[in-house]
């Protein structure tokens, strides 16, 4: 087994057993899909959770209950109930990403009594990840755990073919990082270049990985 998938297993057999209860979040991208693979060699009914939002793609939720019925996944989905509009993401994207999963995420940490979440948050995808570590730990005895931190998209999808993972339909429409339907297009030279095109957001992040606890100093 290659050392890269040897460190990451290790990681997340390190958050369950150090840190007590645990669960992986998964988007249902390329980088999940990963993330759950490498969770399910340790336990097949590895804890996840995923976040979703009205305005997901149809690809998207439908991969999700196709992967989830394929793999029998131990999974628990939020998505927020608070009404807002349904332009939000043109009006307030900041907004839109704090209503529809920062929050959520907070309320399934919080529901599921989680001392520790496994995340498949990548440096090289993005310079807003360029300082992440991987094991983050926050206020409030949270801790972010990162086992493909130091992947390349390169290794991602070279995992992805060794075990012949099925992917995201989205993918071969020309996509390299899901989210949203309105704030998600396909390729750009970035690998986050197609998130939040044309706004201040553009390239950058939901709030998931950067606003939504405090790092302990």
């Amino acid at each position: 087994m290659e050392p890269q998938i040897v460190a990451a297993r290790k990681m997340i057999r390190r958050a369950v057993d150090e840190y007590g209860p645990t669960a992986a979040a998964c988007s249902f991208g390329k980088d999940s899909l990963v993330l759950v693979h490498l969770c399910l060699q340790e336990d097949p009914n590895f804890p996840l959770f995923a976040v979703t939002t009205p305005f997901k793609p149809k690809e998207t939720i439908d991969y999700k209950g196709f992967l989830t019925a394929l793999w029998s996944l131990n999974v628990k989905t939020y998505k927020s109930d608070r009404p807002v509009s349904d332009t939000i993401y043109k009006t307030d994207p900041d907004e839109c990403c704090k209503v529809f999963k920062v929050e959520p995420t907070k309320r399934a940490i919080k529901e599921l009594g989680l001392k520790s979440w496994i995340s498949g948050v990548r440096r090289t995808e993005g310079i807003t990840r360029t300082d992440f570590d991987f094991f983050e730990e926050y206020e409030g005895g949270i801790t972010k755990v990162n086992p493909i931190l130091d992947w390349t998209e390169v290794d991602i999808w070279r995992y992805i073919a060794r075990y012949n993972l099925p992917v995201n339909p989205l993918y071969f429409q020309g996509y390299r990082s899901l989210g949203c339907a309105p704030c998600s297009k396909p390729y750009t030279e970035e690998e986050r270049g197609g998130r939040w095109s044309g706004t201040a957001k553009h390239g950058g992040e939901c709030g998931i990985h950067s606003k939504m606890f405090k790092r302990k100093k």
